[in-house]
């Protein structure tokens, strides 16, 4: 296996991961205080669409030739990066 796909499969984990811990996060919101779970609501929306964008940035790695990947490797990194920040600042305001 190339070390590209080894990359790429280690980032789908991550990317469950975090979906895993983004739908653990939309149950908790749920038993929030109406007037906080609407901005709750609106914060995993944002969420989930950083998700669809590293997994798109993730589809356009896999398909790329072996010189492009490289570089398109860090924008995943920073995707999955910036998505494990905001989904840790959900966790500290959405609490049982």
């Amino acid at each position: 296996m190339s070390t590209r796909d080894e990359f790429v499969r280690k980032m789908h984990s991550l990317l469950d991961k975090g979906n895993a811990e983004i739908d653990a996060l939309e149950a908790r919101a749920e038993h929030a205080e109406v007037g906080a779970r609407d901005a709750y609501h609106k914060q995993i929306a944002a969420l989930r669409e950083k998700q669809d964008e590293a997994r798109a940035k993730l589809e356009s790695l896999r398909n790329a030739g072996e010189g492009a990947w490289q570089d398109l490797k860090t924008g995943v990194e920073m995707a999955w990066d910036a998505i494990g920040e905001a989904i840790e600042s959900a966790k500290s305001r959405i609490r049982k």
